[in-house]
This record gives structure tokens, sequence and C-alpha cells, in this order.
């Protein structure tokens, strides 16, 4: 039989993995432009949801839009009830329709936040297994649901965990989903930055070239078909963290050579 843990001593691993896990940049989470659209976006979505909780397009917009605050916002307590709120949607929503892969994908995107806004606690620790569940949950019922969401997901969960016994965390696994959501979505951004991101801390040469190409080669497209409001903090993200991958490569790599 294997030594029981103790958990008190995993605090601060688990912390660090719900911070990795649920990333939200600084400047974007600082920005009161965004802030202000997501607390708007909520608040309409809320007041249509509550008008007819029959609706589940209603809740999915609830949903989603308790999400995107939640992650915007750096007071905890706040952060919590947000993400209560979408949890609860979801929780409603699949009682009506148990098959929806939002249903499931949304319930875990708020989980997360939850876990986030708790940690370091018992009770964020012991929600990673959940949030796994409806991640996969809603990879079997539509992988290709928000550009593969489910998969990218999975992908950073298995990535930034700590690996066992302390947690759920398996690089075999991160590969194996990152690699799935950049196949079944390749026109995403954020699909192929993960893998530059992933391959580049794993210091994967190739790789890291390969993913950071193919980034390159979607990029303009996506800034034609992924355009408004909705998408302005992505590309706010998107351009800095590819900026930040292309620095960081060159001067990983170019070190190395000139060794």
């Amino acid at each position: 039989m294997p030594p029981k843990l103790n958990i008190c001593c995993l605090w601060p691993a688990i912390f660090l993995f719900l911070a990795l896990v649920l990333p939200v940049d600084g400047q974007v989470s600082s920005n009161k432009l965004f802030i202000a659209h997501a607390e708007k976006e909520f608040l309409l979505a809320q007041q249509s949801f509550r008008s007819n909780t029959n609706d589940l397009t209603a809740a999915q917009h609830l949903a989603r839009a308790s999400f995107e605050l939640g992650e915007l916002l750096a007071n905890d307590t706040r952060q919590a009830e947000i993400a209560r709120c979408g949890i609860d949607t979801c929780r409603q929503w699949l009682t009506k329709a148990s098959n929806s892969a939002a249903g499931h994908y949304y319930l875990a995107m708020n989980l997360g936040e939850l876990a986030q806004a708790q940690a370091p606690s018992l009770t964020s620790y012991r929600l990673v297994h959940e949030i796994e569940r409806e991640f996969w949950a809603a990879a079997e019922l539509d992988a290709r649901f928000d550009f593969a969401g489910p998969a990218r997901c999975l992908g950073l969960l298995y990535r930034d965990a700590p690996g066992w016994p302390l947690s759920i965390g398996s690089k075999r696994k991160a590969r194996e989903w990152l690699i799935r959501a950049a196949a079944l979505a390749p026109e995403f951004p954020e699909n192929q930055l993960n893998l530059a991101e992933t391959y580049l801390r794993w210091r994967q040469k190739e790789e890291t070239e390969n993913a950071l190409a193919k980034l390159t080669s979607i990029w303009s497209a996506a800034q034609t078909n992924l355009t408004g409001v909705r998408w302005e903090k992505d590309w706010f993200d998107w351009k800095q963290r590819h900026e930040s991958v292309q620095t960081e490569f060159d001067r990983v790599f170019k070190a190395q050579s000139g060794r």
C-alpha cells in the first residue's frame, strides 16, 4: 500500500498548478475596457436567463459570460461568486440536456475558476478531477466545440498539473491532447500557440519551429475571420504570447547554437 499523502504539504504545488492551468495575462486582466465589456455581457446574459431558465441558448450565454468575466477578476470572493453562477447555470442546463457538449465544457471552465478562487484548499484540490471528467465528457460529445476547446483544455490540464501522486499531470497526455486540438482546429491561433509554448518549455527545437511556422501561416486568415469585440481580448493575448514565444525561442536556441 502506498504511503498516505499529507495534503498540507501539497498546497504549494496545487496552488501553482491552478494558477498555470487557468492563466490570465496580467495586462489583460487589468485592462478596464475588457473588464467593463465582460461585466456588461454577464449582466445582460444573467437577465436573459432569469427571464426564461428553460432557454438553453440563454444558459449557454450566461455560462460563457460567467467564465469570461471570472477569468479577469483579481478579487477571489467576486471570482468565486461569478464562477458559482456559471456552475449553477450549467447544472440546470445539463438536467435538461445531459448530452450537451457545451454544458459540460462550460461547467468545467467555471469549476476551474472556482478552484482557482478557493485555492489553496481541499475543495479546490478535489475539483481538479471533476474538471477533468467534464472536459472528457465534452470531448466525447463534440470534440470540435469552441475550436476543439475540450481537447485544448485537457492538454493544458495534463501539461500544468503536478504528476502522480500529487495530481493528474502527464506529459504524454498533454502532448496527445494538444496535438489533437491543433489537428481538429488548425486554423485557431490558441491551439498553435499552446503547442509552440509547450514544445519550447520542453526544449524541443524542431517541434517548436514547426508550431511557430504553422502559427505564422494561419495568422493573417485568423485576423480576417476572428474579428469584432468578441475577439479583442484574445488578440491582445495572442499577439503578446506570439512575440514572447518567438523571442524566447531565439534566445534559447541561438544561445545553444553559439556554444
